[in-house]
């Protein structure tokens, strides 16, 4: 593999998703994962993006042609011949408050021997979406970066033979103690840390060296806790909400590719909901809006900051 740099740099698993919407007579075959959506807004807030991930033989072309096109180093993206890529089916419910996951096939996962030799990134994003990043690849990252961040949804997931989803109870701790950044959801926060409710999960997290957590709630906002203060970050208006399909992962994107710039986190975060709000509008990664439009109902929201 080439030697590489990047402001961010997204580790996980590509995949291909079937994504079935209320109203709609047949599902939409589109690119996911995470890295798909994390790295795609941070090339729309120009920076720098790459990713560290599996595909199988049946990954389409031309989707990688398009991340390209798109800015995004894909040298280290391994695909594997003799191998299927990770596949999802998503139904959403009428409302598209609530979905139903199932895995249809699964890349191998990323061992410390599949990542670039000498890298640096000024933030690695760990972006798992079926268990592909264990321990070992997670600690060999940390020495590639001072931001290590995290958002646990793969970590979490167990699959039954028909492929449908269910969640662990916790996840390794040790992984948690290397986290710089934080970001799931609500459920998602109480499994990987076994606390009760969202302030003691939080301050768990910060116990074992978190500097950072951010608690996406969808319609409801997210919150935001650093540097011992609470925030309440408003969700940001959308002109439709059509495909709510990676909004945390475009959430966090923006959110990092402002943190390295060092600005505050509040901004950051507020950014964060700024782009989630545009990704909505289309179906899957295909649309977030300029940088002019993320940063304008970014300031929009930034001035309703309000501190917990």
């Amino acid at each position: 593999m080439e030697t590489h740099e990047a402001d961010i740099t997204t580790v996980g698993n590509f995949t291909i998703d079937s994504i079935s919407l209320p109203n709609r007579p047949n599902p939409f075959v589109v690119l996911g994962g995470s890295a798909a959506y994390t790295s795609l807004v941070t090339r729309r807030l120009e920076a720098t993006a790459s990713v560290i991930s599996k595909i199988g033989a049946d990954f389409p072309e031309a989707y990688l042609w398009w991340l390209k096109q798109e800015g995004i180093d894909l040298s280290a993206v391994t695909k594997l011949e003799n191998e299927k890529t990770t596949r999802f089916e998503l139904k959403y419910n009428k409302d598209l408050t609530t979905r139903t996951l199932k895995l249809k096939s699964k890349a191998p996962p990323i061992t410390p021997n599949d990542l670039p030799k000498a890298f640096h990134a000024k933030a690695i994003h760990i972006a798992p979406i079926a268990n592909e990043t264990p321990y070992d690849t997670i600690m060999q990252l940390k020495t590639h970066t001072g931001v290590l961040s995290l958002d646990p949804q793969g970590l979490l997931r167990t699959f039954d033979k028909a492929g449908n989803v269910k969640h662990r109870t916790q996840i390794d701790k040790r992984i948690l103690s290397l986290i710089t950044i934080y970001k799931s959801s609500p459920e998602e926060l109480t499994a990987a840390t076994g606390s009760p409710d969202m302030q003691t999960a939080i301050k768990t997290l910060h116990n074992l060296g978190v500097e950072t957590v951010i608690i996406t709630q969808g319609a409801k906002g997210a919150v935001l806790s650093v540097g011992g203060a609470r925030y309440n970050i408003p969700t940001c208006e959308s002109a439709a909400v059509v495909d709510p399909t990676g909004a945390g992962d475009v959430f966090i994107g923006a959110f990092l590719t402002e943190y390295i710039r060092q600005k505050d986190s509040l901004w950051c975060a507020c950014v964060g909901s700024a782009a989630a709000s545009l990704v909505v509008e289309r179906i899957g990664p295909t649309f977030f809006g300029d940088k002019e439009e993320i940063y304008r109902r970014a300031q929009v929201i930034y001035e309703k900051g309000i501190k917990q």
